[in-house]
């Protein structure tokens, strides 16, 4: 099975979806998220995510006054969380720049008022992030929404994910491995998982979503079947926020990508057959034919 996201058929007949999650890399200023969009652009990327939140529903009441340093000052958490969301204007100006450079644009909603506030911008899917797999109000609503819906995994149990799934339309839906820690350690990115979703949801495309370091684990992830990749991207890895470090700079997005690409024709179909390149060798080197 497929889902269409923008002008990009996802499945496992179809290139790998990469999409290059900005999330709050951008630290509230539309010009450093111009920067990142145009980093997935060159990259190759087919879609940009961000994160939307309506701070005063999202943030966890026990957080909501824990002091925080940052490049603005000290200030509450629930304060920080405000100081960096787009809004509307700020998300229709970053929402077409993206487009005009040809990638897919969405975010994770939160909240269900933030995933209102995407939907009236149109955008052309949703994503659910980990945090979100077991909040079912949220996922009935994006579920209404008729778009398609990509689902993250981390810090969830099958039976969690089954439930999101029941409410979620199958035939619109992308499932996404993850482990949410950050930076990923390679003992906790369990592969293998991927297969085991591939075998309990049959017909959903199953792909990944990273926060290691590096580039092995996404690429071996595609080689277990990923259709969709997502990563973090940053300028630079030693910049202010949470999410910096466990993040891809320009140049190993770009490698990210250009490798994908290769690992895509390198997968070939399984049949076993003589290819062209081999008749030299074969001519000059078996000595017995059958």
């Amino acid at each position: 099975m497929t889902v269409t996201i923008g002008v990009n058929d996802i499945g496992t007949t179809n290139p790998v979806y990469v999409i290059a999650e900005i999330g709050l890399n951008h630290n509230g200023s539309v010009d450093l998220a111009k920067q990142l969009i145009d980093v997935a652009a060159d990259a190759g990327a087919q879609a940009v995510k961000f994160q939307k939140r309506t701070p005063d529903i999202s943030t966890p009441e026990h957080m909501k006054a824990v002091p925080r340093s940052t490049p603005w000052g000290e200030m509450t958490y629930l304060d920080y969380r405000y100081r960096v969301e787009f809004n509307r204007e700020q998300y229709i100006e970053i929402g077409d720049y993206a487009t005009l450079r040809g990638l897919d644009w969405f975010a994770s909603p939160w909240d269900e008022p933030a995933a209102e506030f995407l939907e009236e911008l149109n955008v052309v899917a949703h994503k659910v992030a980990s945090a979100s797999v077991t909040d079912s109000g949220l996922l009935r609503l994006l579920a209404a929404t008729g778009k398609p819906v990509i689902l993250s995994t981390g810090m969830s149990t099958l039976e969690q994910i089954d439930a999101a799934v029941d409410i979620l339309n199958p035939d619109k839906l992308i499932i996404l491995h993850a482990t949410s820690t950050y930076p990923l350690p390679p003992e906790e990115a369990n592969l293998r998982m991927i297969t085991t979703l591939q075998e309990r949801y049959v017909g959903i495309p199953i792909g990944y979503s990273g926060h290691e370091r590096g580039l092995q684990i996404s690429l071996a992830a595609v080689a277990l079947g990923a259709v969709a990749v997502e990563r973090h991207i940053t300028l630079d890895r030693a910049s202010w926020g949470s999410d910096h470090e466990a993040s891809l700079e320009p140049q190993g997005l770009t490698e990210l990508v250009q490798d994908i690409r290769i690992l895509e024709q390198a997968m070939g179909d399984g049949v076993k057959r003589v290819f062209p390149g081999e008749l030299a060798p074969l001519a000059k080197l078996r000595r017995v034919t059958a």
